[in-house]
């Protein structure tokens, strides 16, 4: 039998090794994209509608509101009522794609947020006009990778960080995501500035089971840049995969007095 020479064998070896792990990086690289979006469609399913409330916490006051929403992430839209407090019950924000209406029920009228306004506050919370806008474009977007694998409260979870597509614009320049093996809940969200500077942190608890389903029914955005802000959503109720009316997402309906 013909011997083969020592250092064919090494090379081989090597390219054997290089191509193995090439391979497995890109399986990662898929599996965190799947991960990514297995997590999201548990939080919104593919529609959805129900009641939330939302406390916005700052060091000289906390502000409570309770609002009602429609959520279709097949087609991109969403419709956000407020029904307390009275003073603001009313007010209403239409997504469609990545434009948005706000309508004023005092005034009776609807601005369309404009581009510079996007990174404003949303509805005076830690979030902001682009991220309901944008909300269903994460898994799309970012390019995801599977980076650690970690025990966050009690719970393990594949740590995955999302870098934004070269063509993609968005506003974060990096994102780390804890997600729970199992289940594929959400455990931790952090958002990273161009600059890498954490931001703000979303951290995901009271996990319960709603409309059989179980989620994580209690939301708090933490301001890293506002010392003693949060914002805090918590879900009253929700259904999955329900059939929404198309008036629903209608500009006949944002502007409708109710």
């Amino acid at each position: 039998m013909k011997r083969i020479p020592r250092n064919i064998m090494l090379m081989n070896i090597m390219l054997t090794g290089i191509l193995f792990t090439a391979g497995f990086s890109v399986l990662r690289a898929q599996t965190a994209k799947e991960i990514m979006a297995r997590a999201e469609d548990l939080l919104q399913g593919k529609t959805s509608k129900g009641v939330y409330e939302m406390t916005v916490v700052t060091p000289e006051y906390t502000r409570h509101m309770k609002m009602e929403y429609w959520w279709d992430d097949i087609n991109d839209r969403a419709l956000i009522k407020t029904i307390a407090p009275k003073k603001e019950a009313g007010n209403k924000w239409l997504k469609i794609g990545n434009e948005m209406w706000n309508y004023l029920k005092t005034t009776e009228t609807t601005i369309k947020i404009p581009p510079s306004m996007m990174l404003q506050s949303w509805n005076g919370s830690d979030f902001t006009n682009d991220d309901l806008a944008r909300e269903s474009d994460v898994s799309e977007d970012y390019t995801h990778s599977i980076i650690a694998e970690e025990t966050l409260n009690g719970e393990d979870c594949w740590k995955i960080v999302s870098v934004p597509k070269a063509d993609a614009a968005v506003v974060w320049g990096k994102l780390y995501t804890w997600v729970r093996k199992t289940d594929f809940l959400l455990s931790l969200t952090q958002y990273y500035d161009e600059k890498g500077q954490l931001v703000r942190y979303m951290v995901y608890s009271d996990f319960k089971t709603l409309d059989g389903r179980k989620i994580p029914a209690k939301w708090t955005m933490f301001n890293k840049m506002k010392e003693g802000h949060r914002t805090e959503f918590i879900i009253d109720s929700v259904d999955f995969d329900v059939d929404i009316p198309e008036r629903i997402f209608s500009f006949r309906e944002l502007e409708r007095g109710n």
